[in-house]
């Protein structure tokens, strides 16, 4: 993921509606999951520098998530069409709305910071 900043948070809290947790540590880093279940955990970390990259893979990787083809958080629902809706009305923008696919019913949208989440109906009888 991008970007874990302030704007970010709200955004994850007040649209997708998951907790976040901050860790006591001076890194760029958060984990979301799902309300009521401490167990799925999701962990979003800033793109990071040296010595852990060298900035010029860093700005690779920065420019293919500006892409949205970086990395996706994939979403599963029994509803894709209910929650396109619900997470519309809390002011999520779909890069693309419910669509028919060989798969189920697939639609997309980004975070503030052009993360790329896909929300899937996966047809029954297709392995997720």
């Amino acid at each position: 993921m991008r970007t874990v900043g302030r704007r970010n948070r709200t955004f994850r809290e007040d649209a997708l509606r998951v907790d976040v947790t901050i860790p006591e540590l001076n890194f760029r880093w958060l984990t979301v999951g799902p309300p009521n279940q401490p167990d799925v955990a999701v962990l979003l970390n800033a793109i990071p520098g040296p010595p852990v990259l060298d900035e010029a893979t860093a700005e690779q990787i920065r420019s293919i998530m500006a892409k949205g083809w970086g990395g996706n958080v994939l979403l599963t629902t029994d509803d894709v069409q209910g929650e396109y809706e619900d997470l519309k009305a809390r002011g999520v923008e779909f890069t693309e709305g419910p669509e028919e696919r060989p798969y189920g019913i697939d639609s997309a949208f980004r975070d503030p910071s052009g993360n790329q989440f896909r929300l899937t109906q996966v047809r029954e009888g297709v392995v997720a």
